[in-house]
């Protein structure tokens, strides 16, 4: 792994991606720990957390980390998720926070030297692109661990370093499971309770 401590960095955590990346390699995030895990690694200017919310859940699961990471040193960025019945009569939820991540990271880089982006989602290589277009270093951390992935291999390799989640598991654990590495399906987003599906577009 590749850190310069005196580099200007910024934190991009697509939040339903790092909750199925880590549960799939059996363990629980602890944000204290990922935000130390960073800042004694480089000189960190900011960490946005981003996440979708059901506006029609009583009671959604994402909320108490959300507002616990709002007082705790980090930039949350939430948006209502939106429900839709697709054409097989199967209602889905779209929770896409591309767009919001894209514009956040252009208007960080020209502040910035290095990016930490933690997602897999395919849709975020142009960005990486076009920030990397503004000489700013970027660092992708997702896994290639699980069976399937959960990294789009075009994101992958538009990055200038990849850094497998499970790699740095033992510095950012809350609790770690017995079986640390199950190659399941995905399990999904809490915000996705109560759906039939969720889907990230």
């Amino acid at each position: 792994m590749i850190f310069i401590q005196q580099e200007r960095t910024c934190l991009f955590i697509d939040g339903s991606s790092l909750y199925t990346t880590a549960r799939n390699l059996g363990f629980e995030v602890d944000y204290r720990s990922l935000l130390r895990f960073f800042r004694e690694r480089c000189t960190l200017l900011r960490a946005y957390y981003y996440a979708a919310l059901l506006e029609s859940d009583d009671y959604s699961p994402v909320r108490p980390l959300t507002d616990w990471l709002a007082y705790n040193g980090y930039t949350t960025v939430i948006k209502p998720a939106r429900e839709y019945v697709d054409l097989a009569g199967r209602k889905r939820v779209r929770a896409d926070m591309e767009v919001e991540m894209t514009v956040d990271m252009l208007e960080m880089a020209q502040c910035l030297q290095h990016i930490g982006l933690i997602s897999g989602n395919g849709d975020l290589r142009r960005a990486v692109e076009a920030v990397q277009s503004r000489g700013v270093r970027v660092t992708v951390i997702s896994s290639l661990s699980t069976t399937p992935a959960l990294i789009a291999d075009d994101l992958r390799r538009q990055a200038d370093q990849f850094i497998d989640l499970s790699d740095i598991a033992q510095s950012i654990t809350r609790r770690q499971s017995d079986n640390r590495f199950r190659n399941t399906a995905p399990v999904r987003h809490p915000a996705d309770q109560g759906s039939e599906q969720f889907e990230e577009t």
